[in-house]
């Protein structure tokens, strides 16, 4: 007869975090007690204390098609916090009590893309809350490839600087790498508002473009005045938004749009366009079935110029700028992770004007 005698070594430490058992509208966010991620030897153990919320968290707590999780899942891409433990070969450099952010990107370090850096292409490419277990608890296990150490010289708070990672290496990679804006240039931002947008109008405006923006809501527009946008048009009261911007470009149209709406916005957005003009997207908020004008794109010679999240090189130049203070978090407001649902709500109504981000 064997007798089983516990290990006292072994305890199972409890953290709280927001997951959810099956997918659904918001109320399927449950706050719990759920177990805490053990450190691996390549991994750091961070306090979260701030995630932001991304639309991908609403399309992945609806159900993507195609995407299986391991259930229950946690939700949450952007992630800044504290490391409370390394793990056996993690870099020297590394250090507990650094502040950090996490770089949600997950990569294989290994096929051809990784290893000419453009760890977006990668075949195995996966985002932290959407492929893994995210930022919506206590703590996270997180490799040390993707902890970027925060600067002591950087004036930022640790919780709002969680709205940049995602959406500044995104815009970064649209209008820099993608579109190569340039000094001069002028840039249309179609709805203004979303994370995406206002790191874009943001890194223009340090690139010496002028910058146009789109949006329903008259109080976003003229928030977006403040942030540097030249001019904006409400694109609900003046529908043929691309009358209008031939006029404030003497006919000539516009360098470059960005238009992550998509379907509802798409012809408007062509139209909008120079000769040799360049429109790039990330999403497609409105639909993903959008109509294309061919003769517009051959006769203008268009390009149209499609992108996901970034590299870790384009993030970690993208942030220099805000450790320079040139681009900043626009936070809208911050509610506790218990009240995630809440927040969930708010971001499917599109009241918010910046991010909204979670306090553990």
């Amino acid at each position: 007869m064997s007798i089983f005698i516990p290990n006292p070594l072994y305890q199972v430490i409890m953290m709280k975090a927001t997951v959810f058992h099956k997918h659904g509208p918001p109320d399927v966010l449950s706050y719990e007690d759920f177990e805490s991620p053990k450190v691996h030897p390549n991994q750091v153990l961070v306090k979260v204390k701030g995630v932001a919320l991304n639309h991908l968290d609403l399309f992945v707590r609806s159900g993507i098609p195609g995407l299986s999780l391991k259930m229950p899942h946690i939700l949450g891409s952007d992630i800044s916090g504290e490391i409370v433990e390394l793990g056996s070969d993690v870099r020297d450099s590394l250090g507990v009590g650094q502040k950090i952010l996490v770089d949600p990107g997950i990569s294989c370090g290994v096929c051809e893309f990784c290893i000419r850096g453009e760890e977006s292409l990668c075949l195995t490419y996966g985002i932290l809350g959407e492929h893994s277990r995210g930022g919506y608890a206590d703590y996270i296990a997180i490799d040390q490839q993707n902890v970027i150490p925060i600067p002591e010289s950087a004036r930022i708070d640790l919780v709002e600087v969680a709205a940049l990672p995602l959406t500044l290496m995104t815009a970064w990679r649209l209008l820099i790498t993608k579109a190569k804006i340039k000094p001069g240039d002028d840039l249309l931002i179609i709805g203004i508002g979303g994370g995406v947008a206002l790191a874009a109008l943001q890194i223009a405006k340090a690139a010496g473009a002028r910058v146009i923006v789109t949006s329903s809501s008259d109080e976003k527009l003229e928030k977006s005045v403040s942030l540097g946008a030249e001019a904006t048009i409400n694109h609900s009261t003046t529908p043929e938004y691309h009358k209008e911007l031939y006029q404030f470009t003497k006919t000539r149209g516009v360098d470059v749009v960005l238009d992550s709406v998509g379907q509802a916005t798409w012809a408007r957005s062509l139209k909008s366009l120079r000769k040799g003009g360049k429109l790039v997207t990330c999403g497609a908020t409105s639909g993903s079935t959008a109509e294309t004008n061919l003769n517009l794109i051959f006769w203008k010679q268009l390009e149209i110029l499609g992108s996901t999240m970034g590299s870790r090189d384009e993030l970690r130049t993208a942030l220099k700028l805000v450790w320079s203070g040139k681009v900043k978090p626009i936070v809208d407001r911050i509610f506790p992770l218990s009240k995630a649902r809440d927040a969930h709500e708010v971001l499917e109504r599109g009241e918010q004007f910046g991010k909204i981000v979670l306090r553990p």
